[in-house]
């Protein structure tokens, strides 16, 4: 029975009703979907421009120095040892909500049991916790600590 009147050269007044509402229905729900896809990736590229402008946003910080000797994440020279002291020392900071976003945030650096911590944090106080909690973490041989104080 559906679709038998596309067969017929005349249609009656419910099949041309229920034509339309099908139609109109299709319609809104595409629409509708065009309309939250663009709202999404307006969201996300508005997000983009505001990362890149935030307080938060640090990166500057982790280039390497001219000469090319200072640490960053990107150098991937860490040993699984590393890696378990790099992830014991971020689980700790995480856990520690005494420490600011900034803090919670910083980069932790790990070749052969040194660890490098470095980035911006809001108080001295912050600083020597930060530096505490990574030299009473297991394996750790020496801190090298980079953390700069926030200016108020």
């Amino acid at each position: 029975m559906p679709f038998n009147y596309l067969e017929k050269e005349t249609l009656t007044i419910k099949e041309i009703t229920m034509s339309t509402r099908l139609l109109l229905t299709m319609f809104t729900l595409t629409s509708s979907l065009i309309m939250m896809t663009g709202t999404v990736r307006a969201e996300q590229n508005t997000a983009i421009y505001l990362a890149a402008d935030s307080v938060l946003e640090h990166s500057a910080i982790n280039v390497p120095d001219k000469d090319n000797t200072a640490l960053t994440t990107e150098v991937p020279k860490e040993t699984e040892g590393d890696i378990k002291i790099t992830a014991a020392i971020r689980q700790a900071v995480v856990k520690n909500e005494t420490l600011s976003v900034n803090a919670q945030n910083i980069k932790i650096i790990t070749r052969n049991g040194v660890v490098t911590l470095r980035g911006p944090v809001e108080s001295e106080a912050e600083n020597m916790k930060l530096e505490d909690i990574a030299k009473q973490t297991p394996g750790v041989m020496y801190v090298n600590n980079q953390l700069e104080i926030k200016e108020p």
